[in-house]
């Protein structure tokens, strides 16, 4: 079931892997950056998708949040089973995602 959750969770996950890999290494972090002498690494592009990505990585991150809640803690108490396993289990969220890094 947790590799399932892996499958939409890939949004988000890939959202936080943008914003670490191209926003957070650049030097500049507002547009009236990019015209300071000095500054490498800046990207316009980058810049401007950033604030979307960001919104886009709460609002699915809160869902994949509320997914887990629901799948491995509220689904088992309600079977009268612990969710001990089933949140130990939820390490196997990011697996889809990984896979999927592996392979671009």
């Amino acid at each position: 079931m947790n590799l399932g959750l892996g499958v939409p969770a890939i949004v988000p996950f890939s959202l936080a892997w943008w914003l670490l890999t191209e926003y957070v290494p650049m030097d500049c972090k507002t547009s009236e950056d990019l015209v300071k002498p000095g500054l490498t690494n800046c990207n316009y592009t980058t810049l401007d998708h950033a604030y979307p990505v960001m919104l886009l990585l709460a609002v699915t991150g809160v869902l994949t949040v509320a997914l887990v809640v629901v799948i491995d803690v509220m689904l088992p108490l309600g079977r009268g089973r612990k969710p001990a396993a089933w949140l130990g289990a939820a390490a196997l969220i990011p697996v889809p995602f990984v896979v999927c890094l592996a392979l671009a």
